[in-house]
């Protein structure tokens, strides 16, 4: 499944679904917020790191300082109810993260949460970058409460767009989720409107 953002996604906002030839749009009533389609080829899997690494690269997440979206559900410091994952850089594994993640649930809609946010953190460019398209493979199922690796890897990038790769393993290094995206840099910076 693959899903394209074409506007920021509002929050707590009723949006409409619909299907259209092989795609599904959602909008709202007046804007195509993203479409949803499946995949043509399943993204390839970033291979793990073990779960010392994990933690350690975690310490140097660059996010607690500085985040662009201190709020972010999955990696944000100010979330209160978040995931508060930290994926920092992996010692040798250039454009490369991890970090650990104890799942909560096996609610699989929560691997596209933490298969997103670790791509982020990928290029080191001082641009934030925002997501543009996300593509999910689930070959697995997570275990609640049994702690995970979650690592992804920068796989190219062309002037503002960065293709990456982000994959969950358990501690052994088994697939349970993999992922392809596309990040947007954002050149001027992000501005807030009052």
């Amino acid at each position: 499944m693959a899903v394209t953002l074409l506007a920021a996604p509002p929050l707590e906002t009723p949006m409409a679904v619909a299907g259209v030839g092989k795609r599904v749009c959602v909008r709202t009533s007046d804007t195509l917020v993203a479409t949803v389609s499946s995949v043509a080829r399943s993204p390839g899997a970033v291979p793990p790191v073990d779960l010392t690494t994990a933690r350690i690269a975690a310490h140097g997440f660059p996010g607690r300082t500085g985040h662009p979206f201190p709020s972010c559900f999955v990696c944000g410091p100010d979330r209160a109810d978040g995931l508060h994952l930290a994926p920092g850089p992996v010692p040798g594994r250039p454009h490369t993260v991890a970090c650990p993640w104890t799942p909560r649930s096996d609610d699989p809609d929560m691997l596209w949460c933490v298969l997103d946010c670790p791509g982020g953190w990928v290029d080191g460019r001082p641009s934030p970058l925002v997501l543009s398209r996300l593509s999910v493979v689930i070959p697995g199922r997570v275990e609640p409460g049994a702690p995970h690796v979650v690592v992804a890897t920068r796989l190219g990038a062309h002037g503002r767009t960065v293709s990456v790769g982000s994959s969950v393993h358990t501690p052994s290094g088994q697939l349970i989720a993999t992922a392809a995206a596309v990040w947007t840099a954002v050149p001027d910076g992000l501005r807030y409107s009052d």
